[in-house]
């Protein structure tokens, strides 16, 4: 919108257009990615740690699970009972005390790195796309017209989808969601003329 505003050519919008759909996928495939890998490192250190400790203090792990088990309404004997069935298989301890005392599944680890890059660069992709395919065969007026609602429609799907998880009114989700990027454009729209005019 803000290059489209400024009045360059068709071509240097698309351009623009499709260098910005690149350059936000791939930014935000890598902060996904990044993300989810800086969790998995946190929660191996943490379960790493749990490790240690059970290895240099069993006797303290031991208590630490019958004070879980008696948090869970056993009673003292049998909390302590089925502690010290647990520790006698040290990957079982390892696994209950990260489930119930750091609240960790050592199965999921935070999630797949790289299936959440792909996936987040797909979305973005999906969704930046709309405001740039008028570009293609459009000029003009015209385009920016169709790219605005191409975007409104694609932001109010958006937000009826989101309705899907958030438990609030489909059609307020939609007009929020069309609202504010609707909203945004046209800053993004009234930058670009600013600009188009003084350096023009």
């Amino acid at each position: 919108m803000g290059v489209a505003a400024a009045g360059t050519e068709n071509r240097v919008i698309l351009l623009t257009g499709l260098a910005g759909l690149a350059a936000g996928a791939c930014s935000m495939a890598l902060g996904e990615w990044l993300s989810v890998t800086n969790a998995r490192e946190l929660v191996k250190t943490e379960i790493s740690k749990e490790a240690e400790q059970l290895e240099q203090w069993p006797q303290s792990e031991e208590h630490e699970l019958a004070l879980i088990y008696l948090a869970k309404g056993l009673q003292k004997s049998d909390a302590q009972r089925v502690a010290a069935e647990i520790m006698n298989d040290k990957h079982a301890a390892l696994d209950t005390l990260v489930r119930e005392e750091l609240g960790i599944d050592p199965a999921e680890l935070g999630g797949n790195p790289l299936g959440a890059a792909a996936a987040s660069f797909a979305l973005f992709s999906a969704g930046a796309i709309f405001p740039v395919l008028p570009f293609i065969w459009m000029h003009g007026v015209h385009a920016i017209v169709l790219s605005v609602a191409a975007s409104a429609a694609a932001l109010c799907g958006m937000g009826i989808l989101t309705s899907l998880f958030n438990g609030r009114n489909p059609w307020f989700s939609a007009l929020r969601q069309g609202v504010f990027g609707c909203a945004a454009a046209a800053v993004t729209y009234g930058v670009g003329s600013i600009l188009g005019v003084s350096f023009s």
